[in-house]
């Protein structure tokens, strides 16, 4: 795969969501506000910042919300453009810059991660492309996507975020091993394994949601047919891609915060919460009357 620029991301939105029904049932767990942005928003934000101008929506029902968010609202712009409400007005029209482009496709069913991902083969053609899950909500001073591209710029290949997990937890994630270490962070992949039991996963690196990865990996999903789960699974077609080509593991730089869990979600909106620049400080000041 050549070390081009990256344009392209895919924004695999079609799950259902169903550990957080009932909220869920009629609106996108992506639509799920971090204080005033939803997820779907902090994931469009890291990947444009990587250089991402295209970007793919995998989507299923009940998720006509997201295509809403991204499109304008000329009635509601002239609302706040008539009660004089200028920081509304800027906000809502710096949702998606002007450059920036938005494709909607239909998963026609709950396939797995990897169908969501070979659903996006007609749009994305032949050049590397991004994929990120919104449900990984990740702060970091360079945004994680970005971090990726430059360990592509510099070392080629496919290339996959992941931090060390506690081994109880391996059955949650695909469990990378490593053959030799290129650089600090960055690992070159020997093999790829989903959801091990703890006391079979050969390493702790767990992938989290990110990746940058070659067109040439939607011939293996069209080939690999359904795994574990019954379902076509986006690590078996990354376990057949790095028999041909370097597929490499980046311990990126930043705190990860699980948002498809409640827990996880909890836990990034406080955070969030007293780092916003406008409300940090008093809803600080809230939580120490908490004791």
């Amino acid at each position: 795969m050549s070390q081009s620029v990256v344009k392209t991301v895919v924004f695999p939105v079609a799950g259902r969501g169903t550990r957080f029904l009932p909220v869920t049932k009629a609106s996108p767990k992506e639509m799920l506000p971090i204080v005033d942005k939803p997820l779907i928003q902090y994931a469009v934000d890291e990947a444009l910042s990587a250089g991402a101008e295209n970007l793919v929506f995998i989507t299923g029902s009940s998720k006509r919300a997201i295509e809403d968010h991204f499109d304008s609202n000329p009635e509601l712009e002239a609302v706040l453009q008539a009660q004089g409400k200028q920081d509304l007005l800027d906000a809502l029209r710096s949702i998606l810059p002007s450059w920036a482009s938005c494709v909607y496709i239909r998963q026609p069913a709950p396939l797995g991660l990897g169908h969501a991902v070979l659903c996006a083969r007609p749009v994305v053609g032949n050049a590397p492309f991004m994929v990120h899950l919104a449900d990984d909500l990740i702060d970091a001073q360079v945004p994680c996507l970005k971090q990726m591209v430059e360990v592509h710029s510099r070392y080629g290949g496919s290339v996959l975020g992941v931090q060390n997990v506690p081994r109880q937890d391996t059955d949650k994630y695909g469990i990378v091993t490593l053959e030799s270490t290129v650089a600090p962070r960055v690992g070159k992949m020997s093999h790829i394994v989903e959801k091990p039991k703890p006391d079979k996963a050969a390493s702790t690196l767990a992938v989290v949601g990110r990746y940058l990865l070659s067109a040439s990996l939607f011939e293996d999903l069209a080939k690999i047919g359904k795994g574990a789960g019954g379902e076509i699974q986006l690590t078996d077609g990354i376990a057949r891609l790095m028999q041909r080509e370097p597929v490499y593991a980046f311990e990126f730089e930043g705190k990860r915060y699980d948002c498809g869990s409640k827990l996880g979600y909890l836990q990034a909106t406080v955070e969030f919460g007293l780092k916003h620049p406008s409300l940090g400080k008093e809803f600080a000041s809230y939580l120490k009357t908490l004791g």
